[in-house]
């Protein structure tokens, strides 16, 4: 749906959406998810962006050239990224928050041997990969790798 980029555009909260066009919040982020909204929803979502309802329903990998809501391939790699980048943070806070709460259950049980740096260093390594995919660090097998693999195998030459 267009309804995050439209809302984007604006500059709007999903809060400040949900106000002015008089759905729940909940709605709101479920349509941005992809969801099926009723007609109702989308007929307030137009009645706010100023728009029709068929430009509403506009899929992201429809391409309309006459249309200035049409979501790029650009720009859906970016929020492809954005969603990574923000997978990654939950992942960090996850591991932040069950680590110190493992230190504080290792204290508890048994202060002698401290194990929960097993369980630190363990998902320490899966944190630290998951943030190299995420950020492309060594981007080994990103788009340049892709295409020269397909070159190779169509007998082409770069």
């Amino acid at each position: 749906m267009v309804t995050r980029k439209l809302r984007l555009q604006r500059a709007w909260s999903q809060e400040q959406l949900a106000q002015l066009s008089g759905l729940s919040l909940r709605t709101i982020q479920r349509i941005e998810q992809g969801h099926q909204p009723s007609l109702e929803s989308l007929k307030s979502l137009a009645a706010v962006f100023e728009t029709t309802v068929a430009d509403l329903q506009q899929e992201l990998n429809m391409k309309n050239t006459h249309s200035n809501i049409n979501i790029t391939e650009e720009e859906h790699e970016v929020i492809e990224q954005v969603k990574a980048i923000k997978g990654f943070y939950g992942h960090l806070i996850t591991y932040v928050v069950s680590i110190i709460l493992l230190f504080i259950l290792n204290y508890i049980i048994s202060p002698e041997y401290i194990w929960a740096w097993w369980a630190a260093l363990g998902w320490g390594i899966g944190i630290i990969s998951h943030g190299i995919t995420t950020f492309e660090i060594f981007n080994l097998f990103g788009p340049d790798w892709e295409k020269r693999q397909i070159e190779k195998r169509l007998g082409r030459k770069l």
